[in-house]
C-alpha cells in the first residue's frame, strides 16, 4: 500500500498543501487520487473474476435437500449448458455500479487510517489490520445493496429481468431493509478477512522486497501481485463459512432458497448445519479461493500501478 519496506517506496509521508481534503496528500498522492485508484482497481478485479464469483454464488445457494451439493465442475457445466457464457455474467452491471464507489471508499479510508494510526511505525501489522477493518466497515455500507442485487441475478432461473427490475421488485415486495439484510454478517466476515488480508499483504510485500531490495523498482508489480495473491487466498479460506451465511441471507426466498425469520448470523448457521451438516458452511470454498487469490493480485497490482501513475503526474506538475 502507501508505506513500503524500502526507501525507494518512500515519497514524503504527509504533505498538507492547503488544509482541505481535496488537496491533502499522503505518500505524495491527493486524497481524490486514492479514490480513483481504488475505484479502478475494484472494477478491474471484479470484472476479470466475475464468472468465478457466479460459480461461487450458485454453489453456496445450493441444491434442494434431495439433491447433492454442486461441485465446481458441475456448477460450471450446468450454467454453460442451460444459459451459455452469458449466464456467467448475469449481475455484472450491478457489480460495476457498486464496486467502483465501494473500492474508492475502501482504499481511501485504509490509507488515511493507516497514516493516522501508524504513529511513526509504518510496519506495524496491528495498524494494518485495524485500518483494514475500518475500511471494510465503510465500504460494505456502500457495496452490500449492489451485492444483494448481483447475487439475486446470478441465481439459476433468477426471476428478475435485470438490474432495474430486481431493484424495483425487492423494494416493492421486501422493502429497503432487504438490501441490507446481510450487512452485519458481511462486516463480521470482511472484518477478519480484511485484517488477515492487509496484514498478510503488507508482511509479504515487506518480506519480498527485503529479499531483493536492489531490484525492487524493476519487480514491484510482481511483488504486489504475489503478496496480494497470498493475502487473498489465506483470508478467503479463513472466512468462507461467513461468506456462505452472507449469500444465504442475500438470496433468501428466491429460486427455492430458504427464508429466515431474522438476519441473525447464528440462526443461519444453525439452519445450514441442520440441513447440510458442517460441510455446508464450506460451500464454494474452492471458487472463493480461486476468486480471491488472483482477484487480490489483480486489485493490488492495478491499485499500485494507478498510484504510480499519479505519482508521476504530480511530480510533473
Amino acid at each position: 500500500m502507501a508505506t513500503d519496506a524500502t526507501a525507494k517506496f518512500h515519497p514524503p509521508d504527509l504533505l498538507p498543501a492547503s488544509g482541505d481534503l481535496g488537496v491533502m496528500q499522503h505518500d505524495g498522492i491527493h486524497f481524490w487520487q486514492f479514490m480513483v485508484a481504488g475505484s479502478v482497481a475494484g472494477l478491474v478485479e471484479h470484472t476479470a473474476m466475475f464468472p468465478v464469483d457466479t460459480l461461487k454464488t450458485r454453489m453456496q445457494t445450493g441444491s434442494p435437500p434431495c439433491q447433492p451439493l454442486l461441485s465446481l465442475r458441475q456448477a460450471l457445466r450446468t450454467i454453460l449448458a442451460a444459459e451459455g457464457t452469458r449466464g456467467l455474467y448475469r449481475g455484472l452491471g450491478a457489480m460495476s455500479l457498486g464496486a467502483g464507489p465501494a473500492h474508492a471508499v475502501y482504499f481511501s479510508v485504509y490509507e488515511l487510517s493507516k497514516e493516522s494510526l501508524s504513529a511513526g511505525n509504518p510496519n506495524n501489522p496491528v495498524v494494518h489490520a485495524a485500518s483494514g477493518v475500518l475500511a471494510t466497515i465503510s465500504s460494505d455500507a456502500v457495496f452490500t445493496p449492489m451485492d444483494t442485487v448481483k447475487q439475486r441475478l446470478q441465481l439459476k432461473s433468477s426471476p428478475y429481468k435485470g438490474f432495474v427490475d430486481c431493484v424495483a421488485r425487492v423494494l416493492r415486495e421486501e422493502g429497503i431493509r432487504a438490501f441490507f439484510a446481510s450487512y452485519k454478517t458481511t462486516v463480521l466476515m470482511n472484518a477478519p478477512y480484511t485484517a488477515v488480508h492487509f496484514a498478510t499483504y503488507e508482511a509479504a510485500k515487506r518480506g519480498l522486497t527485503e529479499i531483493s531490495p536492489d531490484s525492487v523498482n524493476d519487480e514491484r508489480l510482481v511483488v504486489h501481485a504475489t503478496a496480494g495473491a497470498a493475502a487473498g487466498a489465506l483470508a478467503a479460506a479463513v472466512t468462507t463459512p461467513l461468506d456462505v451465511v452472507k449469500t444465504q441471507l442475500q438470496c433468501q426466498g428466491v429460486c427455492g432458497c430458504d427464508r429466515f425469520s431474522s438476519s441473525s448470523t447464528s440462526e443461519v448457521i444453525h439452519a445450514i448445519v441442520r440441513r447440510d451438516g458442517y460441510m455446508g458452511l464450506l460451500r464454494g470454498w474452492k471458487p472463493r479461493m480461486l476468486f480471491h487469490a488472483p482477484a487480490a493480485a489483480i486489485c493490488w497490482t492495478t491499485y499500485e500501478a494507478a498510484k504510480s501513475f499519479f505519482h508521476k503526474l504530480n511530480d510533473q506538475k
